[in-house]
């Protein structure tokens, strides 16, 4: 049964985006209710897991040579751009998710990074069959 790991994962996203909107690093997910915001932060979750999935392998087949020589740090600009892409891509559905420039997707990044890594370590293997 591989949909009880997946609406994990996107729980896990889910959370950590909403981590990130109430932290002041320019990242804002609006909705007039509480149901709105929740849905909102759901369905960017699915847009982040999305571009994760299909984009980010290319990228890093693609770019492998800069991921070698720098170290692996070519990451976090990589990262920061493809989380600038999901509030582009929210956008344009016509979701209330907005991210305020690169900055605020570099730092949102590493946050969703660090709090879906520390859920993960927190939800039982038994749960969650990554």
């Amino acid at each position: 049964m591989r949909a009880i790991p997946f609406l994990v994962h996107v729980i896990v996203v889910a959370v950590a985006l909403w981590v990130c909107t109430l932290l002041p690093i320019g990242i804002d997910a609006g909705g007039s209710t509480t149901g709105a915001r929740i849905g909102t932060l759901l369905v960017v979750a699915l847009i982040f897991g999305l571009v994760n999935a299909v984009i980010k392998p290319i990228i890093k087949t693609v770019g492998c040579a800069f991921y070698i020589i720098t170290l692996g740090l070519i990451s976090l600009i990589v990262n920061a751009l493809l989380f600038l892409l999901v509030g582009w891509l929210a956008d344009r559905v016509g979701l209330a998710f907005s991210i305020n420039g690169f900055w605020s997707a570099f730092w949102g990044a590493i946050v969703v990074a660090v709090v879906s890594w520390i859920l993960h370590l927190i939800i039982p293997d038994s749960i969650d069959e990554r």
